[in-house]
């Protein structure tokens, strides 16, 4: 019970911090929405030719799905730069000396990131309705839950990276080169069906392939496929995973 409140304590200081600075949510949002504005109609086109990766006729039932594996990527990846800072203020090591729980101290602050994400999901599908987006309510819902997921995994090794590193300077690049080319491999912009076979082969190494695939299926209204099946397994192993590194890193951090 003590472990629940206190998750919940820790959950309820970081909204309240969001809520007094909602600029950089907002402009978390900017550049998907952006994306979608610019780049979603030059695909019209591109759905409608019958090329391998499109189907139904409709871009932005593909197009969305890969922007809301962007927004979770450069969303969640990038709040280690908080943990940094708390770092530095000396906010960690205040709440070290409280009976508070150490793995409450991350999962308070992932169940932000993960209500963060989701609200930014949920204002990006409806700029896509706007734009032409017509998928099952489902389908959606399911795209929210994979976003809630991926939230909670990047957002946890973020966390874990910037207590590793402590310094601004050495987490920017890191993290650069890390999720750019898994945003390009994971097939947000176009279909990886569309690739040379090395480079499709490539991208079958990376986890948010098949996420984004998953995703696709359903805003296609496909609940019960192979793809489906795969996604779900992988952002299962990949939340287990990234969790379990976070909470060492904070139990050790908190020894």
């Amino acid at each position: 019970m003590n472990f629940f409140r206190d998750t919940l304590l820790i959950f309820m200081r970081q909204m309240r911090l969001s809520l007094r600075n909602p600029a950089w949510v907002v402009i978390g949002l900017i550049q998907p929405v952006l994306y979608l504005a610019f780049f979603g109609p030059l695909l019209k086109r591109v759905a409608g030719s019958g090329l391998p990766g499109f189907s139904g006729g409709n871009s932005y039932k593909f197009f969305v799905p890969g922007l809301l594996v962007q927004l979770g990527l450069f969303g969640a990846a990038f709040v280690g730069f908080a943990i940094i800072a708390d770092l530095r203020a000396g906010v960690i090591e205040r709440m070290r000396v409280t009976p508070v729980s150490r793995l409450a101290l991350m999962l308070g602050r992932v169940l932000r990131d993960v209500v963060v994400l989701v609200v930014q999901a949920a204002v990006l599908v409806l700029a896509g309705v706007a734009a032409g987006l017509r998928a099952p309510l489902p389908g959606i819902l399911i795209s929210f839950g994979f976003v809630a997921v991926l939230a909670a995994s990047l957002a946890s090794i973020s966390y874990t990276a910037g207590l590793l590193l402590k310094s601004e300077d050495a987490l920017a690049p890191m993290l650069n080169m890390v999720m750019v080319p898994l945003m390009l491999l994971s097939g947000i912009m176009l279909p990886m069906a569309l690739a040379p076979a090395w480079l499709n082969g490539v991208s079958r190494a990376t986890p948010f392939r098949y996420i984004i695939d998953a995703m696709r299926d359903a805003f296609q209204g496909h609940y019960t496929t192979t793809v489906m099946l795969e996604g779900v397994l992988v952002a299962a192993a990949l939340t287990a995973v990234c969790l379990f590194f976070g909470a060492r890193a904070f139990q050790r951090e908190n020894a």
